[in-house]
């Protein structure tokens, strides 16, 4: 049926029934879930939903309604319906319907409404594309998502998890105590994290902002602020590439915890996603892409500098320059690296070396490629700070923070001079907040995206996020 049908459909629906638009409200107490959960025969209802499936027999028909928590199945007949049986015949696949009446089985047992009204809510205007159910066309499903989810309850239920997954998050940290907070999201300075800003401009205050990369150094003054455990799950954004692991727009979630060191972060990560586990897959083992992973505490450590060290010949106390001439070097590359070049190099080091059966820290960077993070006591060339991978894939980072004013300004002039940092300037004020004392502390971050591609076994970002950034079919 054209879109030109639909109108035409519309048009002698309203001039007979009312025009269903206008329609503002109906009577929902239960969802489709509860009422077949709680079934009982004769019992009167009132439900709504999609129209999904229809058949009619004459002066009878059944038909499906779905909502977010299943479908359920309702009858209509001529004779108690009389003519808002016509209705019932000119509705189509897609509409939004409302039907009242009691509860039975049919012979064939299948749970139903016995329907003694029935009204249109909202008319679709358009046909849902052919073989809709199980929508496969990975172009439709991601540039015109509500279709996906009409049309693939899986993927509505992932969606639904990943909202359990980040309640399961907010309990945790509110169960110990954690304060949650909002930062800005517009900074005049972006920091807190390597990557390329969004750049855009405030008109009131003719002043050039940007869209933050990571909330760190606002998280980090309340610190210094007499806040000893905060967190945030916030939306930041970095100018880069997509893929099944990179959107420019993503969710993360970072805590900072006065007092104590990245060990505690370990331990806290363990607990954190044991968690998640048990609530998602009722175990401490998953599956993701085929493969089994196991959350059981303790997880495996392995030493970044040992791994270059192994694989580079390069040393702990080695300069900036001289690592990335021995990588370059052992890698034939004509051109030097980047210290994302280096972080990419680390997580193919770690997918060739060790198994992705179980979650791993990866720890011992090297003090130039962690500005933010306090340098080791005895060893002022490796940091205490972590990245988790899971499956290959990082997920966590975490440090003992760097509460050194005179050290963080040091880091910063340096961090300045690298080719691949897109703002050559420092956050005074952050680093004021510092000269006016910062408890020693620990922080984390989570990529929320990648952690629930993991826990909910899905191959690519996009598959989580429920609008990815696409390139422009315009």
């Amino acid at each position: 049926m054209s879109d030109a049908e639909r109108l035409e459909k519309l048009k002698k629906i309203s001039d007979k029934f009312g025009f269903p638009f206008e329609e503002t409200s109906f009577p929902k107490p239960l969802s489709i879930k509860e009422i077949i959960d709680d079934f009982v025969e004769e019992k009167e209802v009132s439900v709504a939903g999609r129209l999904v499936a229809k058949r009619e027999h004459g002066k009878s028909g059944f038909a499906h309604l779905s909502d977010q928590t299943g479908r359920l199945q309702f009858y209509a007949q001529l004779n108690s319906l009389g003519d808002v049986y016509q209705l019932y015949k000119d509705l189509d696949i897609g509409d939004i319907v409302g039907v009242k009446g009691k509860l039975f089985i049919t012979r064939t047992g299948e749970k139903t409404v016995l329907v003694s009204d029935l009204k249109l809510l909202s008319k679709s205007l358009r046909p849902l594309p052919e073989k809709w159910h199980g929508l496969k066309d990975v172009e439709i499903r991601y540039r015109q998502r509500y279709l996906d989810l009409i049309a693939n309850p899986d993927v509505r239920d992932v969606f639904i998890k990943r909202s359990e997954i980040t309640a399961t998050i907010r309990s945790f940290f509110n169960n110990l105590n954690y304060v949650e907070v909002e930062t800005p999201m517009l900074h005049p300075i972006p920091g807190g994290a390597a990557g390329a800003p969004f750049a855009t401009h405030h008109n009131a205050t003719d002043m050039d902002v940007f869209l933050r990369i990571a909330p760190e150094l606002y998280l980090k003054r309340l610190l210094v602020g007499g806040l000893d455990k905060v967190y945030e799950i916030n939306r930041s954004f970095r100018n880069e590439g997509t893929s099944t692991r990179h959107n420019p727009e993503f969710t993360m979630l970072e805590a900072y915890c006065s007092y104590q060191d990245y060990e505690y972060m370990m331990r806290l990560c363990e607990d954190l996603f044991s968690l998640i586990a048990k609530n998602v897959a009722g175990s401490l083992i998953i599956e993701y892409q085929g493969k089994k992973i196991d959350f059981t505490p303790p997880w495996q450590r392995v030493s970044f500098a040992q791994l270059f060290e192994e694989e580079f010949g390069v040393k702990p106390d080695d300069s900036q320059d001289q690592v990335l001439e021995k990588v370059s070097k052992k890698l034939n590359l004509k051109q030097g690296l980047s210290r994302t070049q280096i972080m990419n190099i680390t997580e193919d080091l770690i997918e060739k070396n060790f198994p992705a059966d179980r979650p791993a820290f990866i720890t011992d960077y090297f003090t130039w490629t962690s500005p933010l993070a306090k340098k080791k006591k005895g060893n002022p060339h490796i940091v205490e700070r972590f990245e988790l991978f899971i499956a290959g894939l990082e997920v966590a980072n975490a440090y003992s923070e760097l509460n050194d004013p005179i050290d963080q300004e040091a880091r910063f002039k340096a961090q300045i001079q690298v080719e691949d940092e897109f703002v050559k300037k420092i956050d005074n004020d952050f680093l004021v907040s510092l000269q006016y004392g910062m408890p020693p502390a620990c922080g984390l971050g989570i990529g929320i995206d990648r952690l629930v591609m993991i826990m909910l076994n899905q191959p690519s970002i996009r598959d989580v996020i429920l609008f990815p950034l696409l390139k422009s079919n315009v």
